[in-house]
């Protein structure tokens, strides 16, 4: 049968991910994949006569999308995309696509962990176990510890991962509030038990703000000083999308004085976090390593996604979720 493609996956780090896909991709597309610390003659080599290639890491760049001379799209298995020249690569009449909300219930699940983790502390009080404090210092600071049941939610962001946060707080009995720049039907606003609000308003409103956004031009330092002071003192901050969303030097000055409360943060402006960075002495801040979406049913679904993008590429079909230019 002749070729109907060829699909690169560069610096896979688990066999099964290889099987995965070569097993699911249709008969007459080929996939090679290459593993982690490939060098980038090999890649080069690789990608010449590639169709789709799927980047893990930042394995991609624009030396690689000029090699491909078949290129029609770059298939990554995260949300985010931001890491991608996708500017530069549409100029070229290269497609970029995201993973389809592959990851969106792990990440929705991690949001609604922070927010927990953030308003009880649970940072601080697992510390003191393994160092043998065990509940020292929490009696006499009640009144900072909430429940997540009853509060108000303000979503930024209602996509793929937003709308499932929203839906996974329907069973915390919390009000959901969000703020799109893209209009959202009714009936998925519906779907995930929102109201549309004015971002103003919710951040000035909201008991918890959750972050869902792209990174690009207009959303990078979305969240500064000015937000922030219109925050309630009470407030937490989770941000599951990307660190440079919110400007890191405004959050830990507000966290400082208190303007909000706390934070919940899986990613951070620069990563990974430099041990000096002053958000790793807060109490009030539970930080982890950006591995919001990690989960093997999420990893699994976009693989799936990749398969199913590649076998539309092959049938002279627009793929599905790509990504805009910005």
């Amino acid at each position: 049968m002749a070729s109907r493609g060829k699909i690169v996956f560069i610096g896979y780090r688990q066999q099964w991910e290889v099987d995965r896909l070569k097993e699911r991709a249709p008969s007459g597309i080929e996939v090679v994949a290459l593993p982690q610390g490939v060098s980038q003659d090999e890649v080069l080599r690789a990608v010449a006569d590639a169709t789709v290639i799927i980047p893990w890491g930042r394995t991609f760049t624009l030396d690689v999308a000029r090699a491909a001379k078949r290129l029609k799209l770059v298939q990554v298995l995260s949300a985010g995309t931001d890491y991608l020249p996708v500017n530069d690569m549409a100029e070229m009449g290269i497609k970029t696509s995201n993973n389809f909300g592959g990851n969106a219930v792990a990440v929705a699940e991690y949001a609604v962990l922070l927010m927990v983790s953030a308003y009880r502390q649970t940072r601080v009080q697992i510390r003191q176990l393994y160092e043998g404090k065990y509940n020292q210092g929490f009696f006499e600071r009640w009144e900072e510890f909430h429940e997540l049941t009853g509060k108000r939610v303000g979503i930024i962001g209602l996509g793929r991962i937003g709308s499932r946060v929203a839906k996974r707080l329907a069973g915390w009995e919390c009000e959901i509030v969000y703020y799109d720049v893209a209009k959202i039907s009714t009936a998925d606003e519906k779907a995930a038990g929102a109201r549309r609000v004015a971002l103003d308003e919710l951040l000035r409103t909201s008991d918890v703000v959750s972050l869902h956004v792209p990174l690009n031009r207009v959303t990078s330092e979305m969240i500064s000083d000015r937000e922030l002071r219109l925050m309630k003192p009470t407030a937490i901050l989770v941000n599951t999308c990307r660190g440079p969303v919110v400007d890191e030097a405004a959050l830990i000055r507000a966290l400082r004085a208190r303007t909000i409360a706390g934070a919940g943060l899986d990613v951070q402006e620069l990563e990974p976090l430099a041990m000096d960075n002053p958000l790793l002495k807060m109490d009030n801040v539970v930080l982890t390593p950006h591995l919001a979406g990690m989960s093997i049913e999420a990893r699994e679904k976009s693989l799936d996604f990749a398969i199913h993008n590649a076998m539309r590429v092959a049938e002279g079909k627009e793929p599905e979720s790509v990504v805009l230019p910005v």
